[in-house]
């Protein structure tokens, strides 16, 4: 992704702001990951927060987000390569990415927070059957039975980051279609002009 950066502020205060993002969700998502290790690990139990429907409840996760591929083995080496790249990615775009709009690189950092934040359980943290994973702990349950998958902090902030990277690019896209019609309606119109008449 490229764009002129006339008009447009600077790079280095956006890449402070991506930075100052990526520090507090990787801090915030360790953080909280360490506290359910440590307070909500059996025998520790589970917190509610909003009964029925909300609450603190330590989990595992062999797998990705919400649990997704966790019975494969080599789950935590797809995804600790998926993770590398996606975060290479990111740091990509926020040095590509066009600096007219700040949310881009909010979405930027929130996207590499998140990875970072899991990358680092999948390295780090086993369970007592020496299984690498992800500690979960944000319990969502269903009025009428049931739970949505646990998470954590770091799907959050990839979730988020998605999304508004998603409504970032579509925003990007638009913007770059409205440019080049505005570019074909001036050579149209120059192209007129220069167009010799016809003699009477």
């Amino acid at each position: 992704m490229s764009d002129s950066e006339q008009d447009q502020p600077p790079r280095p205060p956006r890449l402070v702001l991506a930075a100052i993002v990526f520090v507090v969700g990787l801090g915030a998502d360790l953080w909280s990951k360490a506290w359910a290790w440590n307070n909500l690990k059996p025998p520790g139990k589970p917190v509610t927060v909003i009964d029925p429907l909300f609450e603190l409840s330590y989990s595992f996760n062999t797998g990705a987000a919400f649990g997704f591929l966790n019975r494969f083995s080599w789950a935590r080496e797809f995804f600790i390569v998926v993770t590398l790249l996606a975060m290479g990615y990111m740091l990509w775009l926020a040095l590509k990415m066009p600096t007219a709009k700040r949310y881009g690189f909010v979405a930027v950092a929130l996207v590499a927070s998140g990875a970072a934040g899991n990358l680092h359980d999948r390295i780090v943290r086993a369970n007592d059957a020496g299984q690498h994973g992800v500690v979960d702990f944000l319990k969502i349950n269903y009025p009428w039975g049931g739970s949505w998958p646990t998470f954590n902090i770091a799907d959050v902030l990839l979730l988020v980051g998605v999304g508004l990277l998603f409504f970032y690019l579509r925003a990007y896209e638009k913007t770059q279609a409205e440019r080049e019609a505005e570019q074909d309606d001036e050579e149209d119109a120059d192209t007129d002009v220069e167009q010799p008449s016809a003699p009477a």
